[in-house]
C-alpha cells in the first residue's frame, strides 16, 4: 500500500489482484446480485485509489481497511436498491411463465379488434382522439404532440388523460357477459360522457 500511495500503478494492480475476490465476496453476500456486486467492487477500488492517502498502517491492516470499504459501500448500495424496489421486481422467467399460463386475456380476431378500437376512439371528442392516436399509435410524446399541433403542453396533457379516463369508463360499464366470458362483442362499447 505504501507503493500505491507513492503512485505506483503496478502496485495497485497487484493490490487489486490480491484482494478483489474478497471484496467481491463481501459485496455479493450483502447485495445478492452478481452485477451489482461487481459494480460495487469496481467502485470500491476506484475509491481506494482516490483515498489512498488516508490509509494509515498504524491504525490497522490493509485487509481490514478494504473490508470496511466493502462492507459500508455494499450496505449503502443495498439500501439504495431497496428504496428503489430493486429486490421486489419479478424475475423475467416468472413473468414469461405467468403470461404463458394466463388465460384471462380475451383473444379477438384482428378485424374485430380494429373495429372495436375505432368505435372506442369515435366516443372521444376530436382533440382527445387526435392526441391519443398520436401518442399511442405514432409513439409521440405529449411535448411532441404539443409542438406539432401548436397547442399548449398542458392542453395536450389534459386531452390525453381525459381521453384515457373516458376510454377506461367505457370498459368499466361493460355488460355482465363481457366480464363473465371475457369476450367483447361489436357494438357493446359504452357511450360514457367525455
Amino acid at each position: 500500500m505504501c507503493q500505491v500511495q507513492q503512485g505506483d500503478g503496478d502496485a495497485f494492480a497487484t493490490l487489486f489482484d490480491r484482494h478483489h475476490r474478497l471484496v467481491l465476496t463481501i459485496a455479493l453476500r450483502i447485495l445478492h446480485d452478481a452485477g451489482e456486486a461487481q459494480e460495487v467492487t469496481q467502485n470500491i477500488f476506484f475509491e481506494v485509489y482516490r483515498s489512498k492517502g488516508r490509509f494509515d498502517a498504524r491504525r490497522g491492516t490493509l485487509k481490514v481497511w478494504l473490508l470496511q470499504f466493502a462492507y459500508h459501500r455494499s450496505i449503502n448500495r443495498r439500501n439504495y436498491l431497496t428504496l428503489r424496489q430493486f429486490y421486489n421486481r419479478p424475475d423475467l422467467e416468472e413473468v414469461v411463465e405467468w403470461e404463458a399460463n394466463s388465460h384471462n386475456t380475451p383473444r379477438m380476431p384482428v378485424p374485430e379488434l380494429k373495429q372495436l378500437v375505432e368505435e372506442l376512439l369515435a366516443t372521444l371528442n376530436e382533440c382527445q382522439r387526435r392526441t391519443i392516436q398520436r401518442v399511442i399509435f405514432e409513439g409521440l410524446t405529449l411535448r411532441e404532440v404539443a409542438e406539432q399541433t401548436g397547442e399548449s403542453y398542458s392542453s395536450v396533457r389534459n386531452n390525453y388523460y381525459r381521453g384515457l379516463h373516458h376510454l377506461r369508463a367505457c370498459f368499466v360499464a361493460q355488460p355482465e357477459r363481457v366480464r363473465r366470458e371475457g369476450v367483447l362483442g361489436l357494438g357493446e362499447v359504452s357511450r360514457g360522457s367525455a
